[in-house]
């Protein structure tokens, strides 16, 4: 397979001048309603999605996020949640957050319905990847956390498989911060190992790393 360059961009901000670097990618993942569009150029073929609780239902509902022009041209919608994992998750937040009561509603069957009638590629990230990710993050000190954020997910996702060996991972758009249950200090410094051992690299604003050849 030929080396191709698999750019996964957050919803956060991204370098300015990325947005043609980004686009000229082969591979570009984006998440949920694609807020990276725009700054972060416009080529979107994976939709990454938290597919349980309250964004998988506002996503699903009415047709802002399926009619969006991101969506429409994806050909492939990822579901970052097992249902596996996070039905096993209900009982113990019940007692420890109640007020995420339907944080694990599982609305995958959703996503795939509309997968399969768009003509998209659908998958669900496996729960054995999410549960080697919190092992991978238990070596960076996290605080308490519920689950990693979705995009510390398919950068999981996206080493332990979906890239191979030649394949050039380049970040835009995450700057591990938000909702305050997901470890994203560890998140930070578990990619900073990441790039410091040239697994992947994070897209800045310098000349160099604005080229796809860096």
């Amino acid at each position: 397979m030929a080396r191709r360059t698999i750019m996964i961009v957050g919803n956060g901000e991204v370098p300015e001048g990325a947005a043609a670097t980004i686009d000229a990618a082969d591979v570009v993942i984006r998440f949920n309603d694609c807020r990276s569009v725009g700054a972060g150029g416009t080529k979107t073929d994976i939709v990454a999605v938290c597919n349980t609780g309250r964004p998988a239902l506002a996503m699903l509902g009415g047709g802002r996020w399926k009619n969006s022009a991101a969506v429409r041209q994806s050909r492939e919608i990822w579901c970052v949640r097992s249902a596996e994992k996070f039905a096993g998750m209900r009982a113990a937040l019940a007692e420890t957050h109640p007020d995420l009561d339907d944080f694990c509603d599982d609305y995958t069957a959703g996503f795939e319905s509309f997968a399969v009638s768009t003509g998209r590629a659908h998958r669900i990230i496996s729960v054995g990847a999410h549960e080697q990710l919190d092992g991978d993050l238990a070596q960076f000190a996290p605080t308490p956390y519920v689950v990693p954020s979705s995009g510390m997910v398919v950068i999981a996702d996206v080493l332990s498989g979906f890239a191979s060996a030649d394949d050039d991972i380049v970040l835009a758009g995450f700057g591990h911060a938000g909702w305050a249950l997901h470890p994203f200090g560890a998140e930070r410094r578990y990619v900073d190992a990441l790039v410091a051992e040239g697994r992947l690299r994070r897209l800045s604003s310098s000349s160099s790393d604005l080229s796809l050849g860096a």
